[in-house]
């Protein structure tokens, strides 16, 4: 009963931080509720055994990543975001088209997958260093490779937009 309760608090952060890392129209505060994601996401991981994920989330994306995510945003001086106007059809239809969307995405799920059985809190084995491990560097190289080439390019690109901004 304890695990569902910490689950739907932690689910209810999760997508509350969510919303607010695309609501926020300062940078620096999408961070901040990118950081209440994250969290929630290692005490959901917690929930479910993964005790080596949940802490690699909170060191690597709650920590380091996102001081980069900061460092990133400060060394662009990225403002306030200005206002937009937003066409009458986007303000009036907007939500009906999201709600049907999320309806009928829904619906197809559901009619596609099979049923799954409930989760048990605790009882996957799967999350440990060593599993991780000899997954990350035998099956998944190549993307965890891909991925290092794709970080370090977003990383000379915000290096290379912030010179522009000095000259």
């Amino acid at each position: 009963m304890v695990d569902t309760v910490l689950f739907i608090i932690c689910a209810i952060v999760a997508i509350v931080c969510g919303f607010n890392v695309v609501l926020q129209r300062h940078p620096i505060s999408s961070a901040l509720s990118l950081i209440g994601v994250m969290s929630s996401l290692a005490v959901l991981y917690l929930l479910l055994g993964a005790e080596f994920i949940a802490m690699a989330q909170m060191i690597v994306y709650g920590g380091a990543v996102m001081v980069l995510f900061t460092f990133v945003i400060m060394l662009l001086n990225a403002g306030t975001e200005k206002a937009s106007s937003k066409s009458w059809f986007a303000q009036i239809a907007g939500l009906p088209l999201l709600l049907a969307f999320v309806g009928v995405l829904a619906f197809l799920i559901r009619a596609v997958l099979p049923p799954l059985a409930a989760v048990a809190f605790g009882s996957w084995v799967g999350g440990t260093a060593e599993h991780i491990g000899q997954l990350l560097f035998t099956t998944y190289l190549l993307p965890f490779e891909v991925i290092s080439v794709l970080i370090l390019i977003a990383i000379l690109g915000a290096v290379a937009l912030a010179q522009k901004e000095i000259d």
